[in-house]
């Protein structure tokens, strides 16, 4: 049964048409399967194939970008003559810059589209990646110049999650969701793998400038592949116009943003989030050193490529089990909360596992059990934001990786001074562990997959249950001869009415009330319902 769910004062855009589960053997309006006046954008199953594997190539090519510096600032500090120091800051700045544009990404796709957010973005953070060697050379300060273009790249490719999370969000169905964006978030470990391999061949031969040209014109070349085919050469035109001049989803996140932040389920997908980055933050830093202090003489491409192979299977195992559990009808929330149970209790069982004293091959086996198992993520809580809110999925994803950033870096430098105050792995183990639980009883106790972007405190109008006090009252007076009371403790307030005053006060209430799609929408202040068992309606004045 249809229902119609008010917003405000005017019916207007601010009326939107939701299903909901109400017992069937209900008399009056037919209920509307459509919402209004939202209309079904969603990608077949072809299209949305095509874009998993165009969305995997872009962020493959983000994360290239993304880490040619790290290849790079080695020899580029033999060349400028950086300190370490120096080195840290060029990389550092990067992440600050990432951290302010994750929500006003989320934000300006929720209401252009995420897909022109991410082609003019890619287009933009690929041109600064190709005219990097430029700035460096022709750059009386190069240390400024560098330091600069990690802070411009950090804001541009800040806005690449949240926008994914928002195409997602209004381009695909909920038993799809899962695949898509733990294949899209494979594509982080497939560009680590490729940089790594490709990048250090090109560094060796044909200096370090080369990363930077081929990563930045490849990425180039996407985004305009994306906008030739994809987009049909649309132009990726953001007005001022078109960011304030969203449908009824814009206004309802507008409206109840901080209505949707009190909310506790929003509340536990900040968290978990926040927990999830600071831990992948700190074995992503971390694990190098670990295994070059506790194994030196083992060879580095060993630790460095076998956990990033596995994590890329397991990512497209979790979207694909999640889907599918999914589609055999089990519950939304119950299978997000187990994909994120393995992402963050499993792992840690392996983590904890490196507090002991294990060899070489255990170790590089725990880690990648860690890394894989913790992939599952992409099928829990960064796909759980776009259950809870779809109407505003990429600004809320923009929060939690906020949230997330600036947390992973603190953790990092808080585990750098645990292993100098203890000189001990086992502490930032224990720590991770402790921070992974935390995030998993939070999530478990409080995750939900029920839309809580719909302001549930306003009235539920019923379609074939209410209708405008006005019009009832009006009727129930006209035929005055043809009522009784029914019942003694409302004797003066209700009325029942002959049948064909039943039909005369449903043609009244049908030529006051507007009409979408063939169904009445009310006036939300007064009620009116059809007597199933007598024969007639009753009004509550």
């Amino acid at each position: 049964m249809a229902v119609i769910q008010k917003y405000g004062k005017n019916y207007g855009p601010d009326l939107v048409c939701h299903k909901e589960n109400h017992p069937s053997d209900k008399i009056g309006v037919p209920g509307c399967h459509k919402k209004w006046p939202e209309h079904n954008t969603n990608w077949s199953r072809p299209v949305a194939r095509v874009w998993t594997v165009v969305l995997l190539l872009g962020t493959c090519l983000l994360y290239c970008a993304r880490v040619a510096m790290p290849i790079c600032t080695v020899t580029m500090a033999e060349q400028f003559n950086w300190t370490k120091r120096e080195s840290g800051m060029v990389l550092g700045s990067f992440f600050w810059g990432y951290c302010f544009t994750q929500v006003f990404g989320g934000y300006v796709s929720d209401r252009v589209g995420g897909e022109k957010v991410l082609l003019l973005s890619a287009a933009a953070w690929g041109s600064m990646t190709a005219f990097t060697p430029i700035l460096a050379h022709f750059c009386s300060q190069p240390i400024l110049s560098m330091t600069l273009a990690r802070f411009l790249m950090g804001l541009l490719q800040g806005v690449h999650y949240p926008s994914l999370a928002s195409l997602c969000s209004q381009k695909v169905v909920e038993s799809e969701r899962g695949f898509l964006m733990s294949t899209v978030g494979s594509g982080s470990y497939l560009g680590t793998l490729v940089i790594g391999g490709a990048g250090s061949l090109m560094l060796d031969l044909y200096g370090w400038e080369s990363v930077f040209y081929v990563s930045g014109l490849l990425s180039v070349l996407w985004a305009y592949c994306m906008w030739k085919y994809l987009l049909k050469g649309e132009g990726p035109i953001i007005t001022l116009e078109s960011l304030g001049s969203g449908g009824p989803q814009s206004k309802l996140s507008r409206r109840h943003w901080l209505r949707l932040l009190k909310q506790p389920a929003v509340c536990a997908v900040i968290v978990t989030h926040l927990c999830t980055a600071s831990t992948f933050f700190t074995l992503l830093s971390w694990l190098p050193t670990f295994f070059k202090d506790t194994f030196p003489d083992a060879k580095g491409w060993v630790f460095n490529v076998i956990p990033w192979l596995v994590a890329i299977p397991s990512s497209l195992f979790s979207g694909c089990l999640s889907d599918h559990l999914i589609s055999q009808g089990f519950d939304t929330a119950s299978v997000r909360k187990l994909m994120q149970f393995f992402s963050m209790g499993v792992s840690s069982v392996f983590t904890l596992l490196l507090c002991g004293n294990p060899t070489f091959p255990w170790a590089v086996a725990f880690v990648s059990a860690t890394m894989g198992l913790t992939t599952f993520s992409h099928s829990g809580v960064s796909v759980n934001v776009q259950d809870l809110a779809p109407s505003c999925a990429g600004a809320l994803f923009g929060v939690m990786n906020t949230c997330g950033a600036f947390s992973g870096v603190l953790m990092v430098y808080f585990s750098g001074y645990l292993i100098e105050a203890t000189g001990s792995w086992a502490s930032v183990f224990a720590l991770i562990t402790t921070v992974n639980l935390l995030g998993l009883c939070t999530f478990l106790a409080f995750a939900e997959a029920r839309r809580v972007d719909i302001d549930s405190s306003k009235p539920i109008l019923h379609v074939d249950q209410l209708l405008n006090r006005f019009w009832c009252r009006s009727v129930l007076f006209t035929l005055s001869a043809h009522y009784r009371p029914r019942s003694r403790v409302r004797a003066s307030r209700t009325y029942v009415v002959a049948p064909y005053g039943r039909m005369l006060c449903a043609m009244l209430a049908s030529w006051h009330c507007p009409r979408v799609n063939g169904q009445t929408l009310v006036n939300p202040t007064h009620s009116f319902s059809w007597d199933l068992n007598g024969s007639g309606c009753h009004g509550d004045g």
